[in-house]
């Protein structure tokens, strides 16, 4: 069967920099597949060189297209999410997705129908600018959505969400995968990805360290305990530099810290945010 994507020996430099290092992994349809690392790790990097926006080293292709010499169709097959959503915040809703409609020579009737299905139809009228971080989302979906691509690249969709709207999203991203959609995402909420994933490619410093379902992945970097803390993102350096003080290994993901603790110091980092004042908005405890 032909792989929905297949990544072999990707390489990509800015300059000195090689953000990814001679990477392998396939994609299959109608499976899932999460991306996950820490910020650097060569996630988006990955994902741009998959939409062909960016020159590499290797071959990557799409249901049979390769991305470099036969980037219209490859690009064709695929929708893709970023992780900033930047629409004209003037526009509609209705005016955003008939434009896209239209550079897609697409029917009206395809706009509603996604609109509706997605929940968005009652905003149909408001302006960009007035929708929530969640409808913001939505409305890049229903973007993605519009030619009914059997492929769709996530770039952390979640990341910038609040808890509640976190939530309502991982919903519509598993509605995705029931619908046979094959997917390839960024993600690094620990739940989100062993919610979601059939399999996670775990990328440091652009290359791969592990890969398969995530309860082997887990299993196989057990040792790398892992607390990942959500904190406001005006406190963040302030809580980073007060957690490495003290020895711990800190990461800065999206809109969290990874701290890496040995046995019996998992509670420390908490206790010691706290401490000082800085307010946690969320935790999850997990062996990246």
């Amino acid at each position: 069967m032909t792989s929905a994507i297949a990544v072999r020996q990707l390489v990509k430099r800015f300059g000195s920099l090689v953000a990814v290092d001679h990477l392998d992994f396939s994609v299959a349809p109608r499976e899932t597949v999460v991306l996950w690392g820490a910020n650097g790790a060569g996630k988006t990097t990955v994902l741009r060189c998959v939409l062909g926006i960016v020159p590499f080293d290797g071959s990557i292709q799409v249901l049979g297209h390769e991305v470099c010499a036969q980037g219209k169709a490859a690009r064709a097959k695929l929708g893709y999410v970023p992780q900033e959503i930047r629409f004209p915040g003037e526009q509609t809703v209705w005016e955003t997705v008939a434009f896209y409609a239209r550079l897609r020579r697409l029917a009206p009737a395809r706009a509603t129908a996604l609109l509706d299905q997605w929940q968005l139809l009652s905003a149909a009228r408001q302006p960009v600018r007035t929708l929530s971080g969640g409808m913001k989302q939505k409305l890049a979906l229903v973007v993605a959505l519009l030619p009914d691509p059997p492929v769709l690249l996530l770039d952390e969709p979640t990341s910038n969400l609040d808890a509640a709207s976190r939530r309502e999203f991982s919903v519509l991203l598993d509605q995705l995968k029931r619908s046979g959609k094959t997917l390839l995402c960024c993600l690094h909420r620990v739940g989100e990805v062993w919610k979601l994933a059939d399999r996670v490619v775990v990328l440091e410093q652009g290359r791969k360290i592990s890969e398969g379902p995530p309860q082997l992945v887990a299993a196989s970097l057990s040792a790398r305990t892992v607390v990942c803390l959500t904190v406001a993102h005006d406190r963040m350096a302030q809580a980073a530099g007060l957690l490495a003080a003290r020895g711990f290994a800190v990461e800065r993901n999206g809109m969290q810290l990874w701290v890496g603790v040995p046995e019996g110091r998992k509670v420390e980092p908490i206790q010691r945010l706290l401490e000082a004042g800085i307010p946690l908005l969320d935790l999850e405890l997990g062996n990246p």
